[in-house]
This record gives C-alpha cells, sequence and structure tokens, in this order.
C-alpha cells in the first residue's frame, strides 16, 4: 500500500491521539478491561504528554492519501545504542499492508548508532508479537507489570541491528 513516513508535528497530535485510542481498543479488547484502557489513553496521549513526546523523543507518522494512519514513538539513542520502541500503532485496516514495517525501518535508518531495539509487549497482544517476531525481534524476558490495578503479562523483546 502507497504511503509516506514524516517525522510528526505537533498538528499531527489530535490525528495521534485518535490513531492511539483506536489502535488501543481494537487490540486490547477482550486483554485489558475498557475502563483502564480509557484511563491509560487520557494519560499517556493527553495533550501535554504529547507535546513532551514531540521535544524529548522520536516520533514518526504514516500517512495513507494525506491522513495519518499510524505512528511509531523511540526514546533517544542510549549508552550502548540501545533504544526503546514505546509503540508502534496502526489503525486496524491498515495493518498487514507493510506500514508499521517502514515505521521501524525509518526508526532505524533516522537513530544514529543504534545497536538494539527494546519493545514491551503483552503476552495476550498476538497481533504485536506476531509482528516483532517476524521482524527479528527476540523474547528477553517475561515480568507481570500492573496498569491501574490490572495485571499484565508483558514480554520485552529485543532487535538487534
Amino acid at each position: 500500500m502507497e504511503h509516506i513516513i514524516r517525522k510528526m508535528k505537533k498538528e499531527d497530535i489530535q490525528q495521534v491521539q485518535q490513531v492511539a485510542k483506536t489502535s488501543w481498543n481494537h487490540t486490547y479488547e477482550n486483554i485489558i478491561p475498557m475502563e483502564v484502557q480509557e484511563s491509560f489513553l487520557r494519560s499517556a496521549y493527553s495533550d501535554e504528554m504529547m507535546q513532551s513526546r514531540l521535544e524529548h523523543s522520536y516520533m514518526n507518522v504514516a500517512l495513507v492519501n494525506g491522513n495519518i494512519v499510524g505512528f511509531a514513538n523511540y526514546s533517544p539513542v542510549q549508552e550502548g545504542g540501545k533504544v526503546e520502541l514505546y509503540a508502534i500503532y496502526l489503525y486496524p485496516e491498515y495493518q498487514g499492508k507493510g506500514i508499521g514495517t517502514s515505521l521501524l525501518i525509518e526508526g532505524i535508518k533516522s537513530l544514529e548508532n543504534v545497536k538494539e531495539i527494546y519493545i514491551n509487549v503483552e503476552k495476550n497482544n498476538n497481533i504485536g508479537k506476531t509482528f516483532y517476531i517476524s521482524k527479528g525481534f527476540e523474547k528477553v524476558s517475561e515480568y507481570d507489570d500492573e496498569l491501574d490495578g490490572h495485571t499484565l503479562r508483558t514480554i520485552r523483546m529485543v532487535l538487534k541491528v
């Protein structure tokens, strides 16, 4: 599918918030209670948090026909070339069309001296796990994480670049 990947701009915030909400609700429908999802999204994707992400992390958006259909959010490169991939989210109807792969590849190309990319994936998020495994990510560990009183089984994965 024809798409464009570019750096996120301040005027993209609303569209990115909508992608995050739709993607989360679709992905975690039977995994995380809706009230926990909504609380997380209000906090993690508030206008203030989005502005902070723009200023302190690396964000790309994916556009199809001029509309944002997905995004990726990376930490700055840390000591030893380590990077956290906070999110690759796409509208459900755009998954499986190469856009997530483009967001990953563009992140790798744009982050200087990156050697390892780490991601945390909820164990029951089969869409995410399948994607990351297909891109060469390997499981590092598994642990319980708390999100607003809800226990998540989290898998930590790494991609060696």
